[in-house]
């Protein structure tokens, strides 16, 4: 299949020569091109350029095309040769990357916005979970529901984010918390990746919250994530990350330090919660194990700032939790001016950010943490696609990456896009190559 998309207002995030990451000043130059074309093949990027749409680039396409059974053959308006490639009049529309969602628990049973009225009184995070509330709540859920069942849920959320634009999600397991139901999430994770055209990263949250039956015995859980829940997912191939919510009143750094030992043996990566209730030491053992990302960081100072500085791992904000929850901002500004990458993601959960919605982010990003719209654009594309190992192939449009992309509703400007934080501005969505709305 082909698709060319022409007279696009401007595509934005255009990459000649692609990066892994953005980092610190950088983030703020987003290069783009107005009056542009855009060309897909199969499920590649496989050209762009200014319009008009080059004759003998067209006729070099055709003649070089494999295509054999095109979804339409129209008439180019630049050109009386016939071709086989679906077009696509973007007139006063742009185009983005999709967007990389990498911090998600997207696969749960049922909401729990009971737990949201116990907020609006006054009651906090953990309080609620001692009162049996919050990770406990949805683990009870999750296990009195079929994997059938979880999987339709599911699907209806990835349904409503693509639309929304996204088009690479980490999914994490965690409202299991025992073996058997740790697997059967990780395995409807599984499922979800041959059903939906979103890209899907599964990552094993084993260390979500301690269960009930293990109060008072944290060692002996911690002992059954490494010698019995890790054993199995590595056996099943069904995580590629390992995490754990490294904070106050969950797992402690020397939990952490155990439990993601045991997970790299199996080469499951480490991506951690880390920093989001206290100064917890979550980022410096992410740090130390080389962790992919660190994630939430609402409290993070001048030390966590300088242990990041120069390593290979993402400092990821997640503002929807920190909004829903009242909590203070992770100081973004701060982070990048000292040179570092941030991504942002949705932390999608029904618990404290029940939305997947990353335009909401985009636009968070430029309201409460001050981004500029390129350095907020950059931190849920590129980056995010980063701290889930996909930035090679995704986050970005340049020739031969994954043609994973959006096309805008008419708007005037990019910077429309976090402005105008309470509209749904995608019009058209691509993922591999295949308009799928």
């Amino acid at each position: 299949m082909a698709i060319l998309i022409t007279n696009i207002k401007e595509i934005i995030q255009v990459e000649e020569k692609p990066k892994l990451k953005i980092s610190g000043p950088g983030m703020q130059t987003l290069k783009t091109i107005k009056n542009g074309w855009l060309l897909i093949e199969n499920d590649r990027i496989r050209d762009f350029g200014k319009m008009p749409f080059d004759e003998q680039q067209l006729k070099k396409y055709i003649q070089s095309s494999n295509i054999q059974h095109p979804t339409s053959s129209i008439q180019h308006p630049a050109s009386n040769i016939q071709h086989p490639v679906t077009e696509i009049d973007a007139t006063g529309k742009m185009v983005f990357p999709s967007f990389c969602d990498s911090h998600t628990h997207l696969v749960y049973a049922g909401s729990r916005e009971i737990e949201y009225i116990d907020k609006i009184k006054g009651l906090s995070y953990e309080e609620i979970a001692r009162r049996g509330g919050g990770i406990l709540n949805s683990a009870r859920r999750l296990h009195e529901t079929s994997e059938e069942d979880l999987v339709a849920q599911a699907l209806g959320r990835l349904r409503e984010i693509m639309m929304l634009g996204t088009g690479a999600v980490e999914i994490k397991s965690g409202y299991g918390l025992t073996v058997e139901d740790e697997l059967k999430m990780l395995r409807v994770i599984k499922k979800l990746k041959t059903l939906s055209p979103v890209t899907i990263v599964p990552t094993f949250l084993g260390a979500h919250a301690l269960p009930a039956a293990y109060n008072g015995k944290q060692d002996e859980f911690v002992d059954m994530v490494i010698n019995e829940m890790i054993p199995r997912v590595a056996s099943e191939e069904l995580a590629d990350f390992i995490d754990v919510f490294c904070d106050r009143g969950f797992f402690t750094v020397t939990d952490t330090d155990r439990i993601l030992n045991a997970g790299m043996k199996y080469g499951m990566r480490p991506k951690i919660h880390a920093n989001e209730l206290d100064y917890s030491g979550g980022i410096q053992i992410g740090v130390k194990y080389n962790a992919l990302s660190v994630d939430h960081l609402e409290y993070t100072g001048m030390e966590e700032i300088q242990c990041l500085i120069g390593t290979e791992t993402m400092p990821t904000v997640l503002p929807g939790a920190a909004f829903f929850l009242g909590m203070k901002s992770a100081p973004v500004r701060q982070m990048i001016n000292a040179g570092l990458s941030v991504a942002m993601a949705s932390d999608y959960n029904p618990g404290s950010s029940p939305s997947g919605n990353m335009q909401f982010i985009l636009s968070m990003a430029c309201i409460r943490y001050k981004m500029l719209p390129a350095e907020a654009i950059h931190a849920v594309t590129i980056n995010g696609a980063y701290a889930m190992g996909l930035s090679d192939e995704y986050g970005s449009i340049a020739r031969g990456k994954k043609a994973n992309l959006f096309i805008t509703c008419p708007i005037p400007t990019m910077e429309f896009m976090p402005y105008a934080y309470g509209s749904n501005k995608v019009d058209t969505v691509i993922l591999n190559g295949n308009i799928v709305q």
